[in-house]
């Protein structure tokens, strides 16, 4: 049977690296998956039949307590929740890595391991594993609402971050040099955990799928040096896999918002939310009825819809779906527009549509979607806010200054699906709902474009050519 173990590996590693492949477009996303699920059915028997196991006992408990955890999430968690499940996961595999490390350290602390390159990748792991599983629990508390989702700054917190990650740095090198020196790892792990904490509390909301991606690719990093550590192979494959292309995708968010990485992890970015919106406005909001909506959508040529998270809160991708055929049916052309931050992690919206069976052919990228809105005769904004505040084009000073946005405000008319007049994830306030050709539908997105679509289906009070 040990045989079997090297050949789980080197097949288990393909599937990881296939399912990355086909997840790469939706048409082989699903056959992704399933490759993703059997190689790590095949890493885990691979794992489970290895001789150093003596006793399955604990092993099988820890199996149904993880299923017990694991299935209701799956089943249970409605889509919305995706982006905070997928924090807490991070936290529960970051913490596995760490404990993992702690348990091969105390098992290496002996003379003969000092200096050694074994200690020095537990060193590392740990760092990794235990910073990313407070920082995901603190990504998880914004995301759910546990903690405020702006970010939280203080007087002299880069010069207090920096002096604990220096400090966390020098033990960890101390401990690889002399791991005799017992009674400092649990300083050591003390302040890789408070580091994690630190590291994210100051990062605002907005900046949360470029978190979430780096975080990932955290977890994967501490991984594939668990791997180097144990001599196990296929942990530095699929490790290294799960902290490139995270520390890719974090990159890829960080672009699509025009900011540096060192901006996003170290800015304090919408701490300037407090003083962003005041309190009164005198300036003119249009309100407009979903049947006032219908009827210029119906007679339009070209409409955007354009979702954000406040489409996912209300779960109103089926209704979109609803008003999207309703509108096709009558000859209109109409695309969605989608920024790559929308909503809390990457991709958040291309999930949701998908599950509403939009065909993702009617996506289009910010790129792409922004020479037309000139020539768009209906843009449509559901929930979103942030990624179509033309602030962030025309205001220097504004704190998403710079940042690429869907072009909206450029349509001939639109129309912004919205409970309130709030501010957006970011705290910054958007021009765009002052407008001369932007009408409010103040409402629930979901029963709003219920409403539009029954409109347009003649289950109103009745429209037609």
């Amino acid at each position: 049977m040990d045989m079997f173990v090297p050949f789980a590996a080197i097949a288990a590693s393909a599937l990881f690296i296939l399912s990355l492949m086909w997840m790469s477009h939706p048409s082989t996303a699903r056959r992704g998956v399933r490759a993703g699920e059997a190689g790590m059915a095949i890493a885990i028997i691979g794992a489970l039949i290895h001789h150093d196991i003596v006793s399955y006992d604990l092993i099988v408990l820890a199996m149904v307590a993880g299923a017990a955890v694991g299935i209701p999430m799956a089943l249970l968690m409605p889509m919305t929740a995706i982006p905070q499940r997928t924090a807490i996961s991070h936290a529960f595999g970051a913490l596995a890595v760490g404990l993992i490390g702690a348990a091969e350290y105390y098992k290496h602390a002996q003379p003969q391991f000092a200096g050694t390159f074994v200690m020095g990748a537990l060193m590392f792991e740990m760092i990794l594993g235990f910073l990313t599983c407070t920082a995901s629990v603190v990504a998880f508390a914004k995301l759910q609402g546990l903690l405020p989702s702006k970010a939280v700054v203080f007087p002299g917190q880069r010069i207090v971050n920096g002096a604990v990650a220096l400090t966390g740095i020098a033990i960890a090198v101390m401990l690889t040099m002399d791991p005799t020196q017992t009674w400092l790892f649990p300083i050591f792990v003390a302040i890789a955990l408070l580091f994690g904490m630190l590291l994210v509390i100051p990062i605002g909301g907005a900046d949360m799928p470029t978190v979430i991606a780096l975080l990932n690719s955290y977890a994967g990093l501490a991984a594939s040096a668990m791997g180097f550590a144990l001599g196990n192979k296929l942990l530095i494959v699929a490790g290294a896999l799960d902290g490139a292309s995270g520390f890719i995708l974090a990159l890829i968010m960080c672009k699509a918002m025009n900011r540096s990485f060192a901006n996003v992890m170290f800015g304090g970015f919408g701490a300037v939310a407090a003083g962003a919106v005041s309190g009164k406005d005198d300036r003119v909001v249009r309100s407009a009825s979903a049947e006032e909506a219908a009827l210029q959508m119906e007679n339009a040529s070209t409409v955007v819809i354009i979702p954000g998270y406040g489409m996912a809160v209300s779960q109103a991708q089926h209704k979109v779906s609803e008003l999207y055929q309703a509108l096709t049916k009558k000859g209109v052309d109409v695309k969605f527009a989608i920024h790559p931050v929308a909503g809390r992690m990457p991709g958040h919206m291309n999930v949701l549509l998908a599950e509403a069976n939009v065909p993702y052919e009617q996506l289009v990228e910010l790129d792409d979607v922004n020479p037309d809105m000139p020539q768009t005769d209906v843009a449509l904004i559901i929930g979103a806010n942030d990624t179509i505040n033309p602030a962030a084009r025309d205001d220097p000073s504004s704190g998403i200054a710079g940042m690429p946005i869907i072009e909206a405000d450029r349509a001939r008319s639109v129309f912004v699906i919205k409970r309130s007049m709030s501010a957006g994830f970011a705290g910054v306030d958007n021009p765009i709902y002052f407008n001369a050709n932007t009408q409010m539908l103040f409402g629930d997105a979901k029963e709003m474009v219920g409403a539009i679509a029954k409109e347009l289906s003649g289950g109103g009070s009745g429209m037609g050519h």
